[in-house]
């Protein structure tokens, strides 16, 4: 921290060098540990090949796990360093070949908080040689202010040896495999936690990939979207879980349709694969074992209410009843960070859309905004007056939308921390909301066992749908915003057309119709009268159905606790199979 001031309220520019930094705290007491490390012996370690690569290969396997915020920074250190550790350790006939690397240093900017990780990582370690590698030939500028990753990876003028151009950049990337982190274009630069500004939280719409590979399977999956409507159905695939002895409290399934993780009121998580492929954890994958059929991960000290995958599926957020959240790593399947901040048991959580943030829903009446990298909420939203049963975040990550046991739901401005809407009409407590892909409506439904469709924009209510004979536990849009499932304790999943009854519905009438003759017009309206005693007699018999609902989809004894799309508009819903009580 002390070091960090110094560099924010001394450097010139807002830059400040290593040798800089160096020269100021030369002769100094108060030396930060790395640099006194280097100056008890500043040649320690040098001599020891393995150490050295051992060194250099932790360091860079640590770089490529790192937060995708700053791992675009970090990266930039791994060719230089490279280059130097080889010159280091090879034989005196390769200097002609680089004396350009031994004469000049190679400059590199990077923001404050990186440089700081990457300073702890190494002097934690041990790994003194590279250390004092990094003294001797690097320039490290430290800028206090944003950099995005164009500018991070080496490839400006200001970065590098002056004079010489940085195409080997690319190839060491692509040779280490790691190029898939940087190489993805025109990517958004994220918000540093020192200079956090929400008005630019909007400007993150492009989030940035781990993998091509698997934005190619997104696209190939976009290719096959069905198109959902009156006419045309979804699909539902329906996972019922066995054996769970009403202990199974939530379910929530990855983005990918990958994965799928339960939380049990025993405080533990189970994840399991929906491909059917054995789940290995990086020690299982590097020591060649077969995996296993779940993984169960323990670290709660109450019930587990609420899940949710991040995007990439690197990550998974939970939340319990012991007033915690808890962000887990789905590469070793351990907890990573702890985050307390709610004073009473939390029921809900969500990523959002890019990553990075996710917001909880709590019996303390409140909602609140998280970063991963604090452990405590960046906003609360106070306002509801009982439980916060839910929590989603708008598509566009400006908004979130919560819903609450006091019968209202929620509209809350992330920017400002304030509510700029508040949706009334429900005769129960809203227990699941969903936001439209295309961010101009909402969802609510909850125990008075009907569905709302609100106008995100003037906040009206645009119509009610009803049909289930349980409590709505979950709903969700399909792509195209038109179709809506949802999920319910009666057992039962249920389709609905979203623009029928609203303003955004047009019958479109032709022109056949409106040349037909008088008798022709008799005998429709004719057969319109005999449907209507029918539909008369459907209401009577107890199907309260409203005439948007297009199908029912029933299960024999299954809860529903969560409905899904895919991007091909494949509805997934998942339950645990409940075993009817005998009446004696």
């Amino acid at each position: 921290p002390t070091q960090l001031a110094y560099i924010q309220e001394s450097a010139e520019h807002n830059i400040v060098s290593l040798e800089q930094l160096t020269r100021k705290f030369n002769g100094s007491p108060n030396l930060p540990n790395h640099v006194q490390l280097i100056k008890q012996d500043p040649g320690q370690g040098g001599g020891d090949l393995d150490a050295t690569v051992h060194s250099f290969q932790s360091l860079r396997e640590w770089i490529s796990n790192a937060l995708d915020l700053y791992k675009h920074e970090l990266q930039s250190i791994l060719y230089p360093l490279f280059v130097h550790v080889f010159l280091d350790l090879m034989s005196k006939g390769l200097v002609e070949h680089a004396t350009l690397y031994l004469t000049n240093k190679y400059n590199i900017r990077i923001s404050s908080i990186p440089f700081e990780l990457f300073l702890s990582y190494m002097q934690d370690n041990k790994f003194l040689n590279l250390i004092r590698l990094v003294n001797q030939h690097l320039n490290i500028h430290l800028v206090t202010g944003k950099l995005t990753p164009a500018s991070a990876g080496g490839i400006s003028e200001e970065e590098g040896i002056i004079g010489h151009t940085n195409d080997q950049i690319e190839e060491f990337h692509e040779i280490n495999n790691i190029q898939n982190d940087i190489v993805m274009n025109k990517v958004k630069e994220e918000v540093l936690v020192d200079s956090f500004n929400l008005d630019e939280i909007a400007a993150h719409h492009s989030y940035r990939s781990t993998d091509i590979q698997a934005e190619l399977e997104s696209l190939s999956e976009l290719r096959k979207l069905v198109s959902l409507g009156s006419v045309a159905l979804p699909s539902v695939c329906l996972y019922t879980f066995h054996n769970t002895h009403d202990l199974l409290n939530c379910l929530t399934i990855s983005e990918d349709t990958t994965l799928v993780a339960g939380g049990f009121s025993e405080s533990y998580i189970k994840v399991w694969n929906l491909k059917g492929k054995k789940i290995k954890s990086k020690s299982e994958r590097e020591e060649g074992l077969a995996g296993t059929q779940y993984k169960k991960m323990i670290g709660h000290a109450g019930p587990v209410y609420g899940l949710s995958f991040s995007h990439d599926n690197k990550y998974l957020i939970s939340c319990s009843e012991d007033q915690t959240v808890r962000l887990w790593s789905l590469d070793t399947f351990t907890n990573l960070v702890c985050y307390k901040s709610h004073n009473y048991p939390i029921w809900d959580v969500d990523f959002g859309p890019y990553g990075f943030y996710f917001a909880t829903a709590s019996h303390d009446k409140t909602a609140r905004l998280w970063s991963c990298d604090h452990v405590n909420p960046l906003r609360i939203f106070a306002g509801h007056l009982s439980d916060v049963n839910a929590v989603r975040f708008h598509p566009n990550s400006k908004y979130v939308v919560t819903a609450s046991s006091d019968r209202t739901a929620r509209l809350w401005d992330v920017q400002r921390g304030t509510c700029v809407r508040v949706f009334t009409g429900h005769t129960g407590s809203v227990n699941t909301v969903a936001v439209s892909p295309n961010g101009r409506l909402m969802a609510s439904a909850g125990e008075d066992k009907s569905i709302i469709i609100w106008d995100l924009a003037t906040g009206k209510k645009l119509k009610s749908m009803t049909g289930h004979t349980g409590f709505i536990y979950s709903v969700s849009f399909n792509s195209e915003s038109t179709v809506l499932v949802s999920g319910s304790a009666d057992g039962t999943v249920r389709v609905w057309d979203v623009i029928k009854g609203t303003p955004h519905h047009v019958q479109v009438e032709t022109p056949d119709l409106k040349r037909s003759k008088p008798n022709g017009k008799q005998k429709d309206k004719k057969e319109n009268d005999k449907v209507k005693p029918s539909l008369d007699n459907k209401r009577k018999k107890g199907a309260l159905e409203s005439n948007d609902h297009l199908s029912v989809f029933p299960t024999k004894n299954t809860p529903i606790y969560t409905v899904q799309f895919t991007q091909r508009n494949l509805c997934l819903a998942a339950g645990a199979l409940s075993i009817p009580s005998l009446d004696l």
